[in-house]
């Protein structure tokens, strides 16, 4: 069985807060890839993006002053399609930071439950990687990919440089 990890696709990123032009281009890509993953009777997880109140005084808040993703509100919700397609039976993850912990540790315990892993959604320099990275770790003989047409960023010298790096760390584009 295959993996897609949807990473943050979340009204915040997408046209709230943080959002920018190429995110919202992305929810009828990553509809696409969740409805062909469901069809085929693989897996599909979310994370979310999960602060409080308190995040101004964060580390992160503190590095990246704009209030996003606080649990409860609009902007903590999944996006568009993407919601709609979400199920109550997966498995939805929330994290406080860039990288999921407990991403790390799913994976850590259920590697030989899939054959391979993908990742889609925001943002490609940070979460996206990061999370990619972790899963990476946690199971290194298993193929994890990038789907480069259901990432971005802001910033297209930052997504080339995220790309780059997945490449260095062994994380197939496609």
């Amino acid at each position: 069985m295959k993996l897609l990890i949807v990473v943050d696709f979340q009204q915040d990123f997408v046209d709230g807060a943080l959002g920018f032009e190429k995110a919202r281009l992305l929810d009828d890509r990553i509809a696409e890839k969740i409805t062909a993953y469901r069809k085929r009777g693989d897996a599909v997880l979310f994370t979310k993006d999960t602060h409080e109140e308190n995040y101004p005084d964060t580390q992160e808040g503190k590095h990246l002053p704009v209030i996003h993703c606080v649990k409860g509100t609009p902007g903590w919700e999944l996006y568009g399609k993407v919601k709609e397609l979400a199920e109550k039976d997966d498995l939805v993850i929330e994290k406080p930071a860039f990288g999921s912990a407990e991403l790390f540790d799913h994976m850590r315990t259920s590697c030989d439950q899939y054959t391979s892993v993908e990742l889609v959604g925001l943002v490609s320099n940070i979460c996206v990687l990061s999370n990619a990275i972790l899963v990476k770790t946690a199971c290194p003989e298993l193929p994890v990919q990038v789907d480069t047409a259901c990432t971005a960023c802001a910033d297209p010298d930052d997504h080339a440089a995220a790309l780059r790096m997945l490449q260095s760390v062994q994380v197939e584009l496609i």
